[in-house]
């Protein structure tokens, strides 16, 4: 089993098909050279598993290249513009590029001339990507580094520096740079800061936004460290319906950082919090949001299409500003709250990530409106009228208003603590109806 030495200093045993150690030794018998790329080389030099393989191969012509991965499995051109062959085998996908440049030509992401180049050694060939932190190789089968741009230097130092002038091409990487600062500790160069300064997101689509968006956020990681590399580059300008809490940025940051502990152990109260996919979603942009109640729909419009954010943070964030400590001995307040959010889950956890003075009349009042929305069953879902239309038909009150107004009287007494169940909801209706 190969293995490397992390930065860390400790010998890691990287997760490796024995499949592409035999492909990487035919091709080297055949003249060529192998190379796993990108993220995988950053992940394990960290020492974590990637499962992620990244494969260039150098020295060797793509008709070299079919018979010998043909002998593994199934092989398919899947970019002949980009010269990228996917070998398909029982259990594994695997896909091998060849070195290229590429030229920016026109507007947007697909703007651009590949030129793929079996002879460019790797350095030139490195120089196309983001980051020098993404720009190393491991030869297989043998795991050398190969690192023309100092990429383990900068990994050490937690430094995000571009790697050269191509890097200007793709305006997304603006925002590659937010997501990578939070998921690998870093801050951005200062020779990088300025060149992102230089970019704009204008040529971006909205799901190319929102992808780096959902990277920053959800991805394990400190966000507040993306927060500061968004303010290094000017972001706050060019979105400025996002704002700092209580007018500082650290607090937003320490709110960001808050909601990724609470999103990551999903705990309260010593209980299992689980959340749903579309939920974590919702918390998380809810916490980048936490102090943009007014501009939360509009700045949510710009970057995405996902009809639940759209349709949950904004009245989210608007309970969230509007919450006062005196709610948690108030059960009809807090039924109806719940009734308005579909369930108070998402409210507490934002309530938890808030920095304790916020609510400077009880500092204690998370943990209190926790257990108030525990007690009276209000974390999942909201309360659901005990008073059906068919239990009034039952009855012989015909479908139209009279039923429509019979339910809501009944709904507000039940949010009233007035009606507790179905059968005094049925025994107040027949009093009405009589």
């Amino acid at each position: 089993m190969a293995r490397i030495q992390t930065l860390a200093g400790e010998w890691f045993e990287p997760d490796l098909p024995g499949r592409l150690l035999k492909i990487a030794n035919d091709i080297r018998e055949a003249g060529g050279r192998a190379y796993l790329v990108g993220g995988w080389v950053r992940d394990a030099l960290l020492g974590k598993s990637c499962r992620d393989y990244d494969v260039e191969v150098y020295d060797m012509a793509q008709d070299a290249l079919v018979p010998i991965l043909s002998k593994y499995g199934r092989t398919n051109l899947v970019g002949k513009a980009f010269g990228v062959i996917h070998l398909a085998m029982k259990g594994l996908s695997l896909d091998f590029s060849f070195p290229r440049t590429e030229s920016k030509v026109g507007y947007g992401h697909r703007g651009f001339v590949v030129h793929t180049d079996e002879k460019l050694s790797f350095k030139e060939a490195a120089l196309r990507r983001d980051f020098t932190i993404n720009a190393m190789g491991m030869e297989l089968p043998d795991l050398t580094l190969c690192d023309p741009y100092g990429g383990i230097d900068d990994l050490k130092t937690h430094t995000l520096r571009h790697v050269g002038p191509a890097f200007a091409e793709d305006s997304l990487r603006i925002l590659r740079g937010v997501q990578f600062a939070s998921r690998f500790g870093c801050t951005l160069a200062p020779s990088t800061v300025e060149l992102c300064r230089t970019l704009s997101l204008d040529d971006l689509s909205v799901e190319r936004l929102f992808e780096e968006f959902k990277k920053w956020l959800l991805k394990p990681g400190k966000p507040s460290l993306g927060l500061r590399a968004f303010l290094d580059i000017k972001l706050d300008e060019y979105f400025p319906e996002i704002r700092p809490f209580e007018n500082s940025w650290d607090t937003l940051g320490a709110v960001l950082d808050n909601m990724a502990a609470l999103r990551d152990s999903c705990l309260a109260e010593n209980k299992p919090c689980s959340l749903s996919e579309a939920q974590t979603m919702e918390f998380a942009f809810a916490a980048l949001l936490a102090d943009s109640a007014g501009t939360s729909l509009k700045f949510l419009e710009r970057i995405t299409n996902e009809v639940h954010l759209l349709k949950v943070v904004p009245p989210l964030l608007k309970a969230f500003r509007e919450i006062a400590p005196a709610i948690v001995d108030d059960a009809p307040a807090l039924r109806r709250l719940a009734v308005k959010l579909g369930g108070l889950k998402l409210l507490c956890l934002l309530v938890q990530c808030a920095p304790c003075e916020f609510f400077a009349a009880d500092r204690d009042f998370a943990e209190k409106l926790w257990r108030s929305a525990a007690e009276y069953d209000l974390l999942e879902a909201a309360p659901q009228p005990y008073l059906t239309g068919k239990m009034l038909m039952d009855l012989g009150v015909k479908p139209g208003k009279q039923m429509g107004d019979i339910i809501k009287a009944s709904f507000e007494l039940q949010l009233d603590g007035k009606i507790a169940n179905a059968e005094a909801a049925l025994a107040w209706a027949k009093e009405i109806i009589a």
